[in-house]
């Protein structure tokens, strides 16, 4: 009898300090992706420093500490997760002037509030 090999879901890293926003997002992708969701860029970077490798990195751009600009930096730096795709969403004025500043690529910017069908589209042209 010949097996049939299980699809696997694309994961995702979501990165964000909002405890509605993780919700959100969990209940909007976790039937289609694997999520792993992290609450500050400092514990993105622990999961990411395992070993571990999303399809896509989903992150916040206005967070205590370590905040998404540093940390799609250090990852656009490594050469590891350098191609790895980055939806940067964020609550901020003038979003799109601060995403043409940055000095790394962003794939693709939201702002908060967000349509969740225009995510799952933008993730599923990012991804799939």
């Amino acid at each position: 009898m010949e097996s049939v090999k299980e699809k696997t879901k694309k994961s995702i890293l979501i990165v964000d300090d909002e405890l509605s926003i993780l919700k959100l997002l969990s209940f909007i992708l976790s039937s289609e992706y694997d999520l792993v969701i992290k609450k500050s860029g400092i514990e993105a970077i622990d999961w990411l420093e395992e070993g571990n490798d999303p399809d896509l990195i989903i992150s916040d751009l206005m967070m205590p500490y370590f905040d998404g600009s540093t940390l799609i930096r250090n990852l656009k730096i490594s050469g590891f997760y350098r191609n790895t795709p980055v939806i940067l969403l964020s609550g901020s004025d003038n979003l799109e002037e601060k995403v043409k500043e940055m000095p790394f690529k962003i794939d693709h910017f939201m702002e908060k509030p967000f349509n969740p069908a225009e995510l799952k589209n933008q993730i599923a042209q990012l991804i799939q």
